[in-house]
């Protein structure tokens, strides 16, 4: 049975410090300059009414030139603010900065929730209430997560990213989730990111798209050519690393499949060109702010969607269903 409810588009922005995609992880990589340039996106979302929701890091929260501008926007009601953990500037600072540390889930338990005990106590401080949503740095999420975001309260997760695979790099393994919010414990809804395939092999998608992204075949490029001949493709719902094509036909094929929630994410740093590997040049800041604003225009035009809100979304659920974990 198709769901007639209208979709409902959630952003959710990875609210975070500057630093070099390409080199190690760094402790002392805290700036948040690009910060100045938060207002870029938000410009499209205030044109839509919607609200997004800026998971904000350690080095965004207690630094005034990050957290300033988001306390504007917040005072202001136009937007939330959540929890972002990168661990690797997170106090406490007691494990070694390495690839495999960069996903909190690694770390010992005691010292991944005393990281998000820290991070939740300084959002608090700094904007008033303490933070409803929360997302892992890299999604580095572990079952063991729910235990301190239960403890402190939090709402609602973003920190899932379907059908992707980080164990290659020590990180988690989404892989047999799928894109529908779902209660993740009793209290926490699971509000993942949106990213699924499309294309006529859509369905068989993971048995597909990891082999064909490995040697040998990787090195006939065999995912473009898939995705080129609208096979398979596998799309994340965000400006950053899809077309507006993508997005669009993403959210299509979902919407046939009885979706009604979207969720489109990017990283605050990418406002500011040479920051992020998605925006290097001016051009590319122009074309990134153009295809989030012609999604926005199909999605609360042609789709005759609504903004949608973390929060609200979740009560209304608890109205109407027994939160259940999956």
């Amino acid at each position: 049975m198709i769901d007639a409810h209208p979709p409902q588009l959630f952003v959710v922005v990875d609210t975070e410090e500057e630093f070099d995609w390409n080199a190690p992880f760094d402790r002392a990589s805290t700036s948040v300059r690009a910060m100045e340039a938060i207002g870029r996106g938000q410009a499209v979302f205030d044109v839509f009414s919607l609200k997004p929701t800026y998971v904000a890091d350690f080095p965004v929260v207690d630094r005034p030139e990050g957290a300033a501008p988001l306390l504007e926007l917040l005072h202001a009601g136009r937007c939330h603010v959540g929890a972002h953990l990168h661990p690797w500037v997170n106090p406490p600072h007691d494990e070694e900065v390495t690839p495999r540390n960069s996903f909190a889930c690694n770390l010992p338990e005691a010292l991944e929730a005393a990281k998000i005990k820290a991070l939740h106590a300084r959002v608090a401080e700094v904007f008033g209430a303490p933070p409803a949503v929360y997302k892992a740095g890299r999604y580095g999420l572990a079952p063991r997560t729910l235990k301190v975001l239960t403890e402190l309260g939090f709402l609602v997760d973003n920190s899932v990213i379907p059908h992707m695979n980080f164990s290659a790099v020590g990180g988690p393994d989404f892989r047999g989730t799928d894109e529908m919010p779902h209660w993740i414990t009793p209290g926490i809804l699971e509000l993942p990111c949106t990213t699924a395939y499309t294309g006529l092999l859509a369905r068989f998608g993971e048995g597909i798209h990891e082999p064909a992204s490995r040697p040998p075949l990787a090195r006939l490029r065999a995912v473009g050519v898939l995705a080129r001949l609208r096979l398979l493709n596998r799309i994340n719902l965000s400006p950053e690393t899809s077309t507006l094509a993508e997005m669009i036909d993403l959210t299509k094929a979902l919407y046939q499949r009885g979706a009604r929630c979207f969720t489109l994410t990017y990283h605050s740093p990418s406002l500011e060109p040479g920051h992020t590997p998605y925006v290097n040049s001016a051009s590319e800041l122009t074309a990134f702010l153009d295809r989030l604003r012609a999604y926005c225009d199909f999605f609360f035009g042609t789709l005759d969607g609504t903004p949608g809100d973390p929060i609200e979304y979740r009560a209304t659920l608890l109205c109407h269903q027994e939160p259940t974990p999956a």
